[in-house]
């Protein structure tokens, strides 16, 4: 469950339970090696629902969506390539910035790479955090800097705890949002579903989604009732699915700057489903309970509507 190749941790036998109301044939496939996959191959399901990115079988890694797509099996998460697009912060943001849509001004760094203020390609404040894509505790209260000491501290901070260079970005100081994405493009049904997440303030007086906030559930996630910021919340999340490569599912948070610019942050093909605000942003904008979004998810991952494995 706590392996890097899992992107999505399922409840496999709630699945099962689930989707076996209306579905004729539903089964748990378990992969132990090459053989079970070659084996899950040749039954030709209409649909595999899985949460696995990839197998590491003889040190060899088999992407699991690339396999089945390579094999016209249907899946419903997002390919090798867009799921690396997305993983890499600095590259979906240079992604977004050559599709002309918004994100925060942002850079690239390690310790002593930059070593004056005036060296910095962006102004003060910034936020820091991982170019690879972070974990909830890779955020907290010095994620935010508002002078170069601190800046310091920071990327050393990341450069030793996470073996990552930092990603440096402007500091968006206005409202939150993550935007779910369900495309099903056999039916040509696209669901897009924006919510807020109003954090409470951190002990600097910063309204961030830190590790403190997430671990406690200290954020409110709320409707997003103002019709012009959801038309514009839905374009830039959906244009950023597309230019990042996204495939059926996915969630994208987004920012807004103090004078009410919206910018994208960074984009999930592998969303979690369980009180997620992916999950959320459903019962909030349709009123659809976990099962009612597991059909839906099902849907849009295939053409045909009989034979699952999980």
């Amino acid at each position: 469950m706590n392996r890097k190749n899992v992107g999505i941790k399922l409840d496999e036998n709630l699945i099962l339970e689930i989707l076996s109301k209306s579905y004729e044939k539903v089964v748990i496939t378990v992969i132990e090696n090459e053989n079970d996959l070659k084996s899950l191959i040749k039954r030709k399901p209409d649909l595999v629902f899985s949460g696995i990115k990839y197998f590491n079988f003889e040190n060899q890694e088999i992407w699991l969506s690339d396999y089945l797509k390579k094999h016209k099996i249907d899946y419903i998460t997002s390919n090798k390539e867009a799921l690396d697009n997305e993983y890499d912060k600095n590259h979906a943001k240079l992604i977004i910035k050559e599709a002309n849509l918004n994100t925060a001004k942002f850079f690239t760094t390690q310790p002593d790479e930059h070593e004056t203020e005036n060296s910095l390609p962006v102004t003060f404040p910034l936020f820091l955090k991982p170019v690879n894509k972070n974990n909830p505790e890779d955020i907290n209260a010095q994620s935010v800097v508002f002078d170069f000491k601190k800046y310091q501290a920071k990327v050393l901070d990341i450069y030793n705890t996470k073996k990552s260079r930092t990603l440096v970005e402007n500091y968006l100081s206005g409202k939150e949002y993550s935007v779910s994405i369900v495309e099903n493009k056999s039916k040509n049904i696209l669901m897009i579903l924006p919510v807020e997440i109003v954090a409470v303030k951190n002990k600097n007086g910063h309204r961030i989604l830190d590790y403190d906030a997430r671990k406690d559930n200290l954020e409110e996630v709320i409707e997003v009732s103002d019709k012009k910021i959801r038309k514009e919340l839905s374009l830039l999340a959906f244009n950023s699915f597309v230019a990042l490569g996204g495939k059926t599912i996915g969630t994208v948070n987004i920012k807004m700057s103090y004078n009410g610019i919206l910018h994208f942050l960074e984009a999930n093909f592998m969303p979690s489903f369980d009180e997620s605000y992916f999950y959320k942003a459903f019962k909030i904008n349709e009123n659809m309970d976990y099962e009612q979004m597991i059909f839906k998810i099902a849907e849009a991952g295939m053409i045909l509507t009989e034979d699952i494995e999980i």
